[in-house]
């Protein structure tokens, strides 16, 4: 072999296991493996970093400018949010709901009742009927404004609701990594040097851009902010509410969604409702805007993965909208907070797994031009559970250990 062609083949060789390489650098649940999943599907991602700490947030326009995961630990660090894969790279696009996945999306509320956005006048409210908007699901969202700390998109659509009236909409959406001081404000707490977090802020504004006013007897909205996470054998959703008489502050938990949630995947004590999240049982609960607080939080025992949601619940009471499919006593009586776990359906078929925390603004009774906003943080800390533990005994006045033991027992 002459040197040329010697030097030739080494190349190509050198070459082909660099590639190999970079291929097997990330692996499912990396960070970087969902950075590059979208980059080779060729959908545009963009990045708020942090880069002397490592905490990143991934977020996609195409997809309403949702959050679809976040690190706090680099590109190899875990990567928080649930995507759903396979359902992406198929690349097909169903006319009914696209389970694309993401750590938070923006939705609106009302899911059913007689104002709902997702059932067509005059239809029966049950599956085969219902839809999600495009607007909501498939429909990009304009980027206005891009940083290395803050994400800023926009967009005018109009929607029709289950009583015929039509509802033009304008959507701010602001999405900002958080500073330290920031986190440990909203923590109440400081952080120790030794744990890895990543913190950002989604800000939410709804316009009524309309001519006509958002009432109670032609229709309302509300934001709607689902967050879908990565379920664990032993994951807990824990959510503080207020506790007093039910006939003054309603139920304490409202539980039965998909039927009731069986006793051994719920529990409420001393003041927190503690939840399943396995991805092993589909259910579902939710906290009234009478019961809830502005926090709750998830935590995974076995990576020590401890999440807060923090959400700008008013002071002063409000009314939120109902979104129970079919009959309401009470279109504006429904929850400020919930969660989902996600398990199999009737047929065995299953969409995750994956678990959520939900957040809502109120009901959206807004004349012609006005708005309402709503904020919410999510905080991933991982670290000593001795660090996370002064962090939810501040905020919760509960252990790790008591979160971690809640269902051991049953």
């Amino acid at each position: 072999m002459n040197t040329t062609l010697f030097y030739l083949c080494m190349s190509v060789l050198l070459m082909s296991c660099n590639l190999q390489d970079k291929k097997n650098q990330y692996t499912e649940g990396d960070y970087g493996y969902d950075v590059e999943f979208f980059k080779n599907q060729q959908i545009e991602i963009l990045q708020l970093k942090d880069d002397d700490s490592g905490a990143a947030v991934l977020i996609s326009p195409g997809y309403q400018g949702r959050v679809m995961t976040s690190t706090a630990n680099g590109m190899k660090g875990k990567s928080f949010g649930w995507i759903n894969h396979d359902y992406i790279k198929a690349g097909q696009i169903n006319d009914k709901f696209n389970p694309f996945g993401g750590e938070e999306r923006f939705w609106l509320g009302p899911e059913g009742g007689p104002f709902s956005i997702y059932f067509d006048q005059g239809d029966e409210q049950i599956f085969e009927s219902w839809s999600v908007p495009k607007e909501l699901d498939t429909a990009p969202f304009d980027l206005v404004e891009k940083s290395e700390q803050k994400a800023v998109f926009q967009k005018s659509f109009e929607l029709t609701n289950a009583l015929g009236t039509s509802l033009k909409i304008g959507v701010d959406r602001t999405i900002k990594l958080l500073e330290n001081s920031e986190v440990e404000k909203t923590l109440k707490t400081s952080l120790n040097e030794s744990i890895k977090w990543v913190a950002y802020e989604s800000k939410n504004v709804l316009t009524n851009r309309g001519d006509n006013n958002w009432t109670e007897d032609s229709g309302f909205l509300s934001i709607w902010l689902l967050c879908m996470f990565n379920p664990a054998e032993k994951g807990v959703v824990f959510l503080p509410y207020n506790k007093g008489d039910g006939e003054e502050l309603g139920k304490v938990v409202e539980d039965d969604y998909f039927g009731k949630v069986p006793s051994e995947r719920l529990i409420t004590k001393d003041g927190i409702a503690y939840f399943k999240v396995d991805g092993k049982y589909r259910s579902k609960i939710g906290l009234s805007p009478e019961r809830s607080t502005p926090y709750c939080g998830s935590y995974d025992p076995e990576t020590n993965s401890l999440t807060i949601l923090w959400y700008s619940k008013p002071d002063e009471p409000a009314r939120y909208v109902n979104s129970k499919w079919g009959k309401q006593e009470d279109p504006l009586k429904g929850d400020a907070l919930n969660s989902y776990n996600d398990g199999p359906v009737d047929d065995g078929s299953i969409m995750g797994p994956f678990y959520e925390i939900e957040s809502s603004s109120p009901a959206a009774l807004l004349y012609s031009g006005e708005s309402i906003t709503h904020v919410q943080r999510i905080v991933h800390v991982t670290g000593n559970e001795k660090y996370l533990d002064e962090i939810v005994q501040n905020i919760f006045n509960v252990s790790i250990e008591d979160i971690k033991s809640i269902f051991s027992k049953v």
